[in-house]
């Protein structure tokens, strides 16, 4: 008995696995398919007709798809850096300053990461109305830069990352904050930072909602919201699931491409971890 107890967590990551991976192959499978071979079979024999829906997804509109990647891109990448720089100063403040209200501001960040994200999106919509700000890029870049997540995490990598000691040494030699955060304390933080900037680069990528309400012009849509529109459209037209499958594949290649160049930085503090232990 006590020799078959591993295989159940086994079994269980196992299940997990094939869970979140059999749409994927699903998706990888019906993008060789053509319109015909998607309706009529439901197995998961691949097609040849992968270059053409391509080249389809490719020409639709002019590259109108190549323009709602770049949207995304524009919007993960600015908007996860910019969160990523935020949560780092914001967070490192908290954890090494003490002032009057930080436990009620912390307090109060924790509880914002309770909140969904559907009950801002209305009065986020609102506020940027009221500047003129709604259908334009910055209606959707805004929003995505304060992360109360990140903050929290930021915060407990700044603590636990950055010593005391050192802060106070530097302080001794006479460098100021300005200088300690950005030679010190932001190189010591700099996995933590990378891990808030993957998953808000994740977050704003995927995001449906607040481009849904924010955005009227199609050239200015993400990727989700423009394979929505594409989907809408294929209850009359079904030539376009085709497309909207090859989209959806085409969509999760910056995300696994930019989890294997960032994962280093994980491997780097592990590593560091152990020798520190």
């Amino acid at each position: 008995m006590t020799g078959r107890r591993p295989l159940l967590p086994t079994l269980v990551l196992l299940l997990g696995a094939l869970y979140c991976l059999l749409p994927v192959a699903w998706v990888v499978v019906a993008a060789t398919k053509s319109s015909g071979e998607l309706f009529a079979t439901s197995t998961f024999e691949p097609g040849s007709s992968l270059p053409a829906n391509l080249g389809d997804l490719f020409a639709y509109r002019e590259g109108l798809f190549l323009t709602w990647m770049a949207n995304s891109a524009l919007y993960a990448g600015l908007g996860a850096l910019l969160s990523a720089a935020v949560s780092g100063v914001t967070g490192y403040a908290l954890a090494k300053f003490s002032f009057r209200g930080r436990d009620l501001f912390f307090n109060a960040l924790i509880a914002g990461v309770l909140v969904p994200s559907v009950v801002l999106a209305i009065p986020q919509y609102l506020l940027l109305s009221e500047l003129g700000l709604t259908d334009s890029h910055l209606s959707v870049l805004l929003p995505s830069v304060i992360s109360p997540y990140g903050i929290y995490l930021a915060r407990v990598y700044a603590a636990a990352a950055v010593p005391d000691d050192v802060v106070e040494a530097a302080r001794t030699d006479g460098a100021g904050e300005t200088r300690i955060l950005t030679s010190i304390a932001l190189p010591m933080m700099l996995p933590g930072l990378v891990t808030v900037f993957l998953f808000q680069f994740v977050s704003i990528w995927n995001n449906f909602l607040l481009p849904f309400i924010m955005l009227g012009d199609d050239r200015k849509f993400p990727v989700t919201l423009g394979l929505y529109t594409l989907l809408n459209q294929g209850s009359t037209v079904p030539a376009l699931y085709t497309l909207v499958i090859a989209g959806s594949l085409l969509s999760v290649l910056p995300l696994i491409v930019l989890f294997l160049l960032l994962q280093r930085y994980w491997r780097i503090d592990l590593i560091s971890g152990s020798v520190k232990a």
